[in-house]
């Protein structure tokens, strides 16, 4: 039989900070997004003090009752590799493995010898061991009911982080009790255009005529209740499905009012999106600039554009920056305090496609790239850089309460000192 899993990371940002700091551990604890702005992870101590998903920053961060709670800047990095971390423990208990999110993967967990529930739990056990991020599993013969599975795992303590739905009698109880709304796929405006037909649990939708279903959420609909029925439709990903695009936006940690910090700005987002696209083997035909005010600020004036060119596919970072910088000359104006801007590119393809007779890569432009990535892959992003991507960096966005970078910076790994 078919048996899909799904692992589940829990408060996989605050997880990533308590590792590397076992003080944290019983502590309520909130990363925040980018430029220290709203709640975007916290730990079920910060929960139960009351503070909410999306909660500005600076509207809680005074409040008597919060005192306790440690606030932590976004670091990417440091999340990234432990998810990495994750996902290498889990390839030496599960014949494959499909990273969904970067704290959710999907287990293929067909045919295993043993009980699987022992399995799975040895499974979370030995990431916990090797990377200190507790987990949920939950498990059934699709990857929906996995995910259902999941949920349930993660929300009802007594079942101790498992849940097995395998059994069709133990799906159909939990089908009655649990909203529709739970099931992987289905939005609040399809919840609620089900809501409108009478259908609020799960079973109602599992039982509902499928012509009725594919009437309100049309073969996606279909496709989701076949597969809680336990009838698999979607299959678990041997290799990644390519990217359609990609972007590297920024809100600033400061307004920007001059041209040269914006050229700045927009020089390292095209960077960063020349080093993503050969990380991934791509080259990129169409790229885009956008620059835009603060809409929130009234005393500043609303303005935001954008330009966009198609050219011959690249990932050469030179090339990349310089289109970059002739489509923000056409659409920069003096006199506006702007509060965001990124780089976007389009129409990618794999590295090296000759796409006209005209396209002829060049080897040393190749060269060039590989040399670049080699030594900033060797002593850190950003050890060579453009200057024109500046120095100093004042707009940065803020991160005032950044952690080190544990596991990707050798200046910031802990040290073991014995005595």
């Amino acid at each position: 039989m078919t048996v899909y899993g799904l692992i589940d990371c829990n408060s996989f940002y605050c997880s990533c900070q308590r590792a590397f700091e076992p003080r944290l551990k019983r502590q309520p604890v909130v990363v925040l997004s980018n430029n220290d702005g709203c709640a975007i992870a916290r730990t079920k101590e910060a929960k139960a003090l009351g503070i909410k998903m999306g909660e500005p920053w600076h509207l809680v961060r005074k409040q008597r009752k919060l005192a306790g709670v440690q606030w932590y800047s976004s670091n990417y990095p440091l999340y990234a590799d432990m998810s990495r971390r994750v996902y290498q423990v889990l390839l030496d208990h599960a014949p494959r493995v499909e990273p969904y999110s970067i704290d959710e993967m999907f287990l293929d967990l067909s045919g295993l010898p043993g009980d699987l529930s022992q399995r799975c739990d040895n499974m979370r056990a030995a990431v916990e061991q090797v990377t200190k991020i507790p987990t949920c599993v939950g498990w059934g013969p699709t990857k929906t009911i996995a995910k259902l599975a999941n949920y349930i795992a993660k929300d009802r303590p007594e079942m101790e982080g498992l849940c097995d739905l395998t059994d069709e009698q133990v799906r159909n109880r939990f089908y009655r009790n649990l909203p529709v709304s739970e099931v992987w796929g289905i939005g609040r405006r399809l919840a609620a255009r089900l809501d409108d037909t009478g259908i609020r649990t799960i079973a109602q939708f599992v039982n509902a005529p499928p012509a009725h279903i594919r009437k309100i959420a049309a073969i996606i609909g279909v496709r989701l209740q076949a597969e809680l029925r336990g009838e698999s439709c979607l299959q678990l990903s041997e290799v990644a499905a390519q990217r359609q695009g990609l972007a590297c936006t920024r809100s600033f940690g400061r307004p920007i009012t001059t041209y040269s910090d914006m050229s700045e700005a927009v020089t390292g987002f095209a960077v960063r999106a020349a080093e993503k696209l050969r990380a991934e083997n791509l080259d990129a035909a169409h790229i885009s600039v956008f620059i835009q005010t603060n809409r929130h600020k009234r005393d500043d004036e609303w303005y935001t554009n954008q330009a966009s060119l198609t050219c011959a596919p690249t990932s050469n970072t030179l090339a990349l920056t310089a289109t970059s910088k002739r489509l923000l000359r056409t659409i920069w104006k003096d006199g506006f305090r702007y509060a965001k801007a990124g780089v976007m590119l389009n129409d990618l393809a794999p590295a090296g496609t000759q796409h006209t007779l005209f396209d002829i890569p060049s080897e040393q432009d190749t060269a060039l790239m590989g040399a670049m990535d080699a030594v900033n892959q060797r002593f850190g992003r950003g050890a060579l850089r453009l200057l024109s991507a500046g120095v100093e960096r004042s707009w940065r966005p803020r991160q005032n309460m950044l952690s080190p970078r544990f596991t990707t910076e050798w200046r910031e790994m802990m040290e073991v000192k014995s005595i």
